[in-house]
């Protein structure tokens, strides 16, 4: 079947080229991608699978039913875009004004349509039943990922393997990682309430601007005084709305700020700490202040038996186009597939898809590009998994 398989994606690499180029074209923000969602189901429409859609949101789940007893494996690929004018320059730039694929999620969706395609054709030589999970908002929390899962799509799942294509990484390698692979995340937002006055008589007002600064360099010292020197985590003060008259002294200030973390405890811990600190400048500065603090996407857990599996298939697979498997380090951003390691074993991993010229921009950035030729391999890779896992009896 590997084999086979191989050949026609071969055969219709120019296809998945052209699906991104469409997609890439007309991307649709998170929470919003109705057209991209219908350009799915057409896609399937005729073949011969199942496909389920939701009223919960922009999900579609296509099962490919073998007919033959065996595993339920779910392989899953995002398609939301970000709000970011592109700067790119493509001739097939995005056409929507301050909406673009700037993470790669056009290239997820056209490899998937192309390789589940593949697989409905081959359906045959295999056994038990793939699910392929078309997932929206990845980027904008609480994410696709916990409406898909409440609309049953890892319903009678075993597995669920997903992969992401990175630009920093080079094209031709495929990477991966057992265990805590990316960080959990969490948001919060914090108004600080003073008392406003004017600039020339400070002793009569007390100062939000003061107290709020004070917060943004004592916040750091979570990370350099209270985290274990082997723990990973962040803190960013993204936002500091503080603008106001030169001579008038504010009132108020509202910050909010990201967290990352690679294991609960140590997203706990900062938690903890933040509190702390607000406590701290209140009783310090007299002030008073409200925090609104969000935990959402885990830390995303590759199991490490899948992840075995999947990196010595991967490494014996011998797909042409693939130079290296390779153990990586842990990537520093979040993702909503961790909802999902959460409910089932599961496996995340990368495809390197860094330009020909070796000038890459970072993923969310309005230059962001990724070398097509990593469609291919994405398609090659999962379908090798995938042949491996639902291969006869013994899965």
């Amino acid at each position: 079947m590997k084999e086979e398989l191989f050949k026609r994606l071969d055969d219709k690499k120019d296809r998945i080229v052209s699906i991104r180029r469409h997609l890439h074209e007309h991307p649709e923000l998170s929470f919003h991608e109705t057209n991209t969602k219908q350009y799915i189901v057409d896609f399937y429409r005729d073949k011969d699978c199942d496909v389920q859609t939701f009223t919960g949101g922009n999900g579609v789940v296509v099962t490919i039913d073998s007919g033959k007893p065996g595993k339920t494996l779910a392989i899953r690929a995002d398609f939301d875009a970000l709000p970011i004018k592109e700067e790119t320059g493509l001739p097939f730039a995005s056409q929507n004004e301050g909406v673009m694929h700037a993470c790669g999620h056009d290239g997820h969706t056209a490899y998937m349509l192309i390789l589940a395609e593949t697989l409905i054709e081959l359906k045959d030589q295999f056994t038990g039943k793939i699910k392929v999970l078309h997932q929206p908002a990845e980027e904008v929390p609480p994410g696709g990922a916990l409406q898909m899962i409440k609309d049953g799509a890892l319903d009678g799942v075993d597995n669920v393997i997903g992969i992401h294509v990175m630009s920093p990484m080079d094209t031709g390698g495929v990477f991966y990682r057992e265990g805590a692979i990316q960080t959990g995340r969490s948001y919060f937002n914090v108004t600080i309430h003073g008392k406003g006055g004017h600039g020339s008589s400070p002793h009569m007002a007390n100062d939000a601007i003061v107290a709020a600064s004070y917060f943004v360099t004592a916040v750091q010292t979570v990370i350099s005084r209270r985290l274990d020197p082997f723990s990973v985590g962040t803190i960013t003060i993204g936002s500091f709305d503080g603008k106001g008259q030169f001579n008038v002294i504010k009132d108020h200030v509202t910050l909010e700020g990201d967290v990352r973390a690679m294991t609960e405890e140590t997203r706990k811990l900062i938690q903890t700490e933040i509190t702390r600190i607000l406590d701290g400048i209140k009783a310090m500065f007299g002030i008073t202040y409200d925090l609104d603090y969000q935990n959402d996407y885990p830390v995303l857990m590759n199991d490490e038996k899948l992840t075995d599996f999947v990196s010595q298939t991967l490494k014996d697979a011998d797909i042409k186009e693939v130079t290296e498997v390779t153990r990586c380090e842990p990537q520093p951003p979040s993702e909503d597939f961790a909802y999902y390691a959460e409910k089932v074993p599961s496996c995340f991993f990368y495809v390197g898809a860094k330009p020909a010229n070796g000038v890459f921009y970072p993923h969310h950035h309005p230059k962001f590009d990724i070398n097509e030729d990593c469609l291919l391999i994405a398609a090659k890779s999962m379908g090798a998994v995938v042949s491996e896992y639902l291969k006869g009896s013994a899965n």
